[in-house]
């Protein structure tokens, strides 16, 4: 079984690899040859160069997840599960990808509020482009989607098909990255993730900030109170300006802005505050200590 999940040749994204490029090409092309809203980030070489990087390096974590998610998984659904429920029907790969979907949403919203999750997953964030490009700009810390996805298992989920649906999950999403596209009919505006809905989660601005998790539904954005619409073009990125493209800052810098806080919290209030509290957490302290007092002017 092992084997299954780590074969490239099931995994629905090496089948899609190919078309990532193409529809990358042709949204060069379009950038370059036909009519469009001047109002578009296109493509900058050293971002697509670090998001590309990112994607690639990606692969070697996530094949790591893989290997000790698959143990976790297997050992649940074998041994505690009450039941199994067949894959050999259509209704089972429904329910397996929106089950899987689910999750998503979840660990995408517990990746923006909770600050050690955030810094693994700002540096998807990172880029002020919006494209396909930019989709490729990936993580290199998954671990915490494990607890997301444990559930499913649990439900008599078959391991293996987790790993295929949220290949399908990951393919969706690539084609969501881009401005090329503005809403699509209301219908799937409703129930779809959409290039709309998903620029709006990339949107640095106020209004947009911790919006529109979903993957491949935007539906349960609308059901737990986390859905906005979008109104104007935003503005792509960080709250604080990123002015590096290099990988292993864009990836772990973050940790060190984390540990650096930890060094200076005075009591263990703050520093939960500053791992588990959402990003940009700080306490709010009252009365100086005696050494702060000794130190002022």
């Amino acid at each position: 079984m092992m084997q299954d999940v780590l074969d490239p040749l099931k995994n629905p994204v090496t089948w899609a690899a190919p078309f990532f490029v193409l529809t990358i090409l042709v949204e060069l092309a379009a950038l370059r040859w036909l009519d469009h809203d001047d109002n578009v980030t296109g493509y900058a070489l050293k971002d697509a160069r670090a998001s590309i990087s990112m994607g690639v390096v990606s692969l070697v974590f996530l094949t790591l997840f893989k290997v000790v998610s698959f143990v976790g998984f297997v050992a649940v659904y074998a041994y505690v599960a009450p039941f199994h429920l067949p894959t050999d029907t259509w209704w089972y790969w429904v329910l397996v990808v929106l089950g899987v979907d689910l999750g998503y949403y979840w660990h995408h919203r517990f990746s923006h509020r909770v600050r050690i999750a955030w810094a693994g997953h700002q540096a998807h964030h990172s880029s002020e482009f919006m494209n396909f490009g930019t989709a490729l700009r990936q993580k290199w810390n998954p671990w915490f989607e494990f607890f997301f996805w444990l559930p499913l298992p649990l439900l008599g989920f078959a391991p293996w098909t987790l790993y295929v649906a949220f290949g399908l999950n990951l393919v969706y999403q690539f084609y969501v990255h881009t401005e090329l596209v503005e809403k699509l009919p209301r219908p799937v505006e409703l129930v779809m993730n959409t290039p709309s809905h998903h620029r709006v989660h990339h949107g640095s601005d106020p209004e947009y900030l911790d919006k529109n998790y979903g993957g491949i539904l935007i539906v349960w954005d609308r059901l737990f109170g986390t859905f906005a619409e979008e109104h104007r073009r935003p503005r792509y990125g960080l709250t604080t300006k990123v002015e590096t493209f290099n990988l292993l800052e864009l990836q772990y810098g973050h940790y060190r802005e984390i540990w650096a806080d930890l060094r200076g919290a005075r009591t263990w209030r703050e520093r939960w505050g500053y791992v588990a509290g959402p990003p940009g957490w700080t306490p709010e302290r009252g009365t100086p200590t005696p050494a702060e007092r000794a130190a002022q002017p």
